[in-house]
């Protein structure tokens, strides 16, 4: 059977790219320009708040103190599992050297960039592990510098447990400033700030626009558009969990998509019946966004079979991928694009959103086809080296020259020419580019 749409979806996630692009454009050419006085009437007028920018030591303290121990617990706990994980990931890469050939020696080192600005989200969600996911990656990788910046809120300032958060994670400074002009901030090096090398963490479309338009100047992580997910479950699986798997990532936001794909009918048709009442349940502006979701951007895909269940799945490239299925090894080996893999029920996306380890700074809208996610790789510099002895620059020249004579790159040839000149004086050589 060819695939059977159950559910399709009326609109696909985008924003109005022109009009985002040209309002965050505007707002970044007058930051540069104004520095850190413009960079605080942003701040005013979208976050209306007018208190210290930079975060004190005693403002820090203060707003640890006022978070639960249970819930510092659970950062602890957090911050813990993916800063193993982060290690883990930097143990793959090491500095290496070969001999290519004799006497010519390559080789490659790794550096982490100097300076890392996370952005954490404090709107409509406080994102805890946002900054736990960001800041740790970073400490690990060895990052000089680390700011975390996140969104303030009228009178009151970062959420308490964003800054704890950031604080044991390893946030030389926490800065209490949203938006377009967060990010400005820490690209510019204002307010004192050290000039970010490389800018990490979701937001909004006005963020991820920020990070696309900086990008060269700065490194980024990742463009990103909204979170999406797709669970693969076939006749094995529970409707009920995998109902309350979709609806856990459809309350992100109003065009956040997710998706069921089953080569079973029946539990299609339960987990379709099953969605509705779970959204109605939950609270007001998680239902608003979950509704919206559901309603405009949600599929249920019926499939012949597994593999067309996987070749479903690689087309759509998902950010976080579940598996409720038989034959989970099968699915590992078979299943190529995604940003992070859930396999079986006893896992579930809400844990590497949160506190499993792995990072949730995923690539969405199908990036996930040429590139991960976050993790220590990204704040680190892979850069090469070579010497060599005179005896072992020998043929390098003698085909460096040849080669770019071919080329028309005279200079470079000759480059190679006086190094064979000067180590090989009573030799002749054909450094013509045709035999």
């Amino acid at each position: 059977m060819t695939r059977e749409y159950l559910k399709k979806a009326d609109l696909t996630p985008k924003s109005d790219a022109s009009e985002t692009h040209k309002t965050v454009q505007g707002i970044l050419d007058d930051i540069e320009a104004g520095g850190d006085a413009k960079a605080l009437e942003y701040a005013a007028k979208f976050d209306r708040y007018e208190g210290n920018v930079l975060l004190t030591a005693e403002e820090i303290e203060a707003a640890c103190a006022q978070v639960p121990e249970k819930l510092k617990a659970d950062i602890r706990f957090a911050h813990d599992n993916v800063r193993r994980f982060a290690e883990l990931q930097k143990s793959t890469m090491q500095n290496v050297e070969t001999e290519i050939s004799p006497g010519f020696i390559t080789g490659q080192k790794v550096i982490p960039v100097d300076a890392a600005g996370c952005y954490v989200p404090g709107g409509r969600y406080s994102h805890i592990a946002s900054a736990v996911m960001t800041v740790t990656t970073a400490k690990v990788a060895g990052c000089k510098h680390i700011a975390a910046c996140s969104p303030p809120r009228p009178g009151v300032g970062v959420a308490p447990a964003i800054v704890y958060a950031a604080h044991i994670c390893g946030a030389d400074q926490i800065m209490a400033m949203g938006g377009v002009q967060g990010v400005a901030a820490m690209t510019f090096g204002l307010f004192g700030l050290p000039k970010a090398n490389i800018l990490v963490g979701p937001g909004n479309q006005f963020v991820a626009e920020a990070k696309r338009i900086l990008f060269g100047r700065v490194g980024i992580d990742m463009i990103a558009g909204p979170t999406d997910s797709l669970i693969l479950a076939d006749g094995t699986a529970d409707a009920h969990i995998v109902a309350t798997d979709l609806v856990s990532q459809a309350e992100h936001g109003y065009n956040s998509p997710v998706w069921l794909v089953t080569d079973d009918r029946t539990l299609a048709e339960e987990v379709m019946q099953l969605v509705p009442g779970y959204i109605d349940d939950l609270p007001e502006v998680n239902r608003e966004n979950a509704t919206a979701a559901w309603r405009d951007y949600a599929e249920v895909i019926l499939c012949a079979d597994r593999e067309d269940m996987a070749a479903c799945s690689d087309e759509y490239a998902p950010e976080h991928l579940t598996v409720q299925a038989a034959d989970l090894d099968w699915w590992l080996q078979r299943l190529t694009c995604y940003g992070s893999l859930f396999l079986g029920e006893e896992t579930t996306v809400s844990y590497g959103d949160k506190a499993a380890g792995t990072n949730h700074v995923l690539p969405t809208s199908r990036a996930a086809s040429y590139t991960g996610g976050l993790s220590v790789h990204k704040y680190m510099k892979i850069v090469t080296w070579q010497r060599a002895t005179r005896e072992g620059s020998k043929p390098v020249a003698e085909a460096t020259a040849r080669i770019a004579r071919l080329e028309g790159m005279e200079g470079h040839a000759r480059a190679a020419d006086v190094r064979l000149a000067k180590y090989f004086p009573d030799e002749t050589f054909d450094l013509t580019a045709n035999g």
